[in-house]
């Protein structure tokens, strides 16, 4: 039918769903992206036919697994600011975005061919990050804790930029000294 929803999965499906791509961040992590999706299947404990018909494709494989660790990242701030202080979660967010991005480092590469051959691999996940840093900043305004005069915008362009110079794990530790700064930039002066 035109127009109609999406059909859910069922319990079972969905649940079969969430361990492919769990095991496919280990394995893609463990083994790079080249590796057999039927090992991915095994990790998952699901036979390869569960796995196609959820991924018919490495490529739609690689591109769940983007979209769902954005959506875990950007899930994680309501959590975070109900168990700290606003400025500490943003803190702590800050080092989540750090993970997120040393953890795809690598498939870089993979995502700008997806997206060259048409696909929108990045989808709304720009939005999605935009949203988290602008919750997070909003509560920290309110709590009088950040300037009024940094936008949302402006600390995901800082991100991104932490983000494009020091994403290796190697790098890590300039990362952080960068995140701190900018943070420490972003404190309300008295």
């Amino acid at each position: 039918m035109a127009g109609s929803a999406p059909r859910q999965l069922r319990a079972d499906a969905r649940r079969n769903r969430d361990k492919i791509l769990a095991a496919a961040v280990r394995v893609f992590a463990e083994e790079g992206l080249d590796t057999h999706l039927e090992r991915i299947a095994k990790e998952a404990g699901v036979g390869s036919a569960t796995l196609y018909r959820n991924f018919p494709t490495r490529e739609a494989l690689i591109e769940a697994v983007y979209r769902n660790d954005v959506a875990q990242l950007c899930d994680a701030v309501p959590g975070l600011l109900e168990a700290k202080p606003p400025y500490e979660a943003l803190r702590a967010w800050t080092r989540l975005f750090l993970d997120y991005v040393t953890a795809k480092f690598g498939m870089a590469p993979a995502l700008r061919a997806i997206a060259a051959e048409g696909s929108s691999p990045y989808g709304h996940s720009r939005d999605m990050i935009q949203a988290a840093i602008a919750a997070l900043m909003d509560a920290c305004v309110a709590a009088g804790m950040i300037r009024t005069d940094i936008s949302p915008t402006d600390m995901g362009a800082a991100l991104e930029g932490i983000a494009l110079t020091s994403a290796s794990p190697e790098q890590r530790q300039q990362a952080e000294r960068l995140l701190d700064l900018t943070l420490d930039g972003l404190k309300a002066r008295s």
